[in-house]
């Protein structure tokens, strides 16, 4: 169970600043997941990221926002990046499990999640199952069942292979991971998951009682009126709808024309939110 530790110098738009950070595996249900902290602060806020992702594909531009007043805990799950995988299919109830006995390890009783798209899905696996570890939940462009995403979404999917992945994911993938067949492996895994897609009841969302800020962006692949049954769900909850796509509210390697300034407001918004 290797860890590092060292300051990492932030030097990103109107960011210059330096903080403590921390990389480490750990063993894990019977894998090796890794994990990064960054930062100071009472309650960690846990990063988790989407389908096909890696810490720095999802989370690499939005980190320097949030590490400022945050103690960051950055995970990359199952087959992602450079956790292991298990001889086993992906879900998100095994990501669920993985994260919070993660934590146990590093002696957090409690926590703050952020989750974006499949990361989304799993942080509302964690307030559902693992209530006991949860403070506030952070929902970004994320559903819990089928349904919620737009339509057309499935259309190929059945057909779609390593080719049709996102070349920033890939690429992102490789750089931490040069294993060809890794990848061919997480991208299968990825796609079996989301083929048969299990959903989470109404009664189980509604049965979320931490605080909980979902947001989407106005063109994204989940349809707002998901967004809005969800935060009708959640007794307490706020909803948020920006413009823009699929992740270009956090920075996500795939969003075209990443925005420091929306960035910048995204990262308000949840700090009023963890803070408050």
């Amino acid at each position: 169970m290797a860890t590092g530790k060292g300051r990492k110098r932030i030097k990103q738009n109107n960011i210059d600043m330096e903080i403590e950070k921390t990389t480490g595996t750990k063993s894990v249900n019977g894998i090796s997941m890794y994990y990064e902290i960054y930062g100071k602060g009472e309650i960690p806020l846990v990063l988790i990221h989407g389908g096909g992702s890696t810490i720095p594909s999802n989370f690499g531009n939005f980190i320097p926002y949030l590490a400022q007043n945050n103690k960051l805990i950055a995970v990359e799950l199952q087959a992602h990046g450079r956790t292991g995988d298990r001889d086993a299919p992906e879900s998100f109830e095994q990501d669920a499990n993985d994260v919070v006995t993660l934590l146990e390890q590093l002696d957090i009783a409690k926590a703050n999640f952020l989750g974006f798209s499949n990361g989304g899905t799993t942080t509302l696996h964690i307030a559902v199952r693992y209530p006991i570890v949860v403070n506030k939940i952070i929902v970004i462009s994320a559903n819990y069942q089928k349904t919620g995403l737009i339509a057309g979404f499935y259309d190929g999917f059945g057909d779609a292979t390593l080719a049709h992945m996102p070349e920033g994911l890939k690429k992102s993938y490789l750089e931490l991971n040069p294993d060809p067949a890794g990848l061919q492996n997480m991208f299968e895994k990825d796609k079996q998951r989301m083929l048969h897609y299990i959903d989470l009841s109404d009664d189980e969302i509604a049965g979320i009682k931490a605080d909980a800020l979902l947001m989407l962006a106005d063109r994204d692949v989940i349809t707002p009126e998901h967004l809005v049954k969800m935060s009708r769900l959640i007794e307490n909850s706020r909803l948020t709808i920006l413009p823009g796509i699929h992740g270009s509210m956090i920075g996500e390697i795939c969003a075209p024309d990443i925005n420091p300034k929306t960035l910048e407001f995204t990262a308000g918004l949840i700090e009023s939110f963890l803070h408050s």
